[in-house]
């Protein structure tokens, strides 16, 4: 297995979890009422939306020759940052 392929299972496994943390947001959010429902389903859509731009990045890493995976990769790994810190940063309020 080459790096690209062993760093892209990393990246699928880890959105996998992020799916799951999500959908337990999802299920906390729809027990809640009023303001506060309407509140967590937006920070939920705004997660899905996050999830989403890393699993574009990650098909133009796949789609990327194996020398430009590298240049890719940087950018993967911001929005997987910036989404991994949204879930925590939702995790701990809801």
């Amino acid at each position: 297995m080459s790096a690209k392929d062993a760093y892209e299972k990393k990246i699928k496994g880890r959105l996998a979890e992020w799916r799951a943390d999500i959908d337990k947001l999802k299920a906390k959010a729809d027990q809640a009422e009023g303001d506060t429902q309407l509140a967590y389903y937006k920070e939920i859509e705004a997660l899905r939306a996050q999830q989403e731009s890393v699993r574009d990045k990650l098909d133009d890493l796949r789609d990327a020759g194996d020398g430009a995976w590298e240049d890719i990769k940087l950018g993967v790994e911001k929005a997987w940052t910036d989404l991994s810190d949204s879930t925590n940063k939702a995790l701990s309020r809801f």
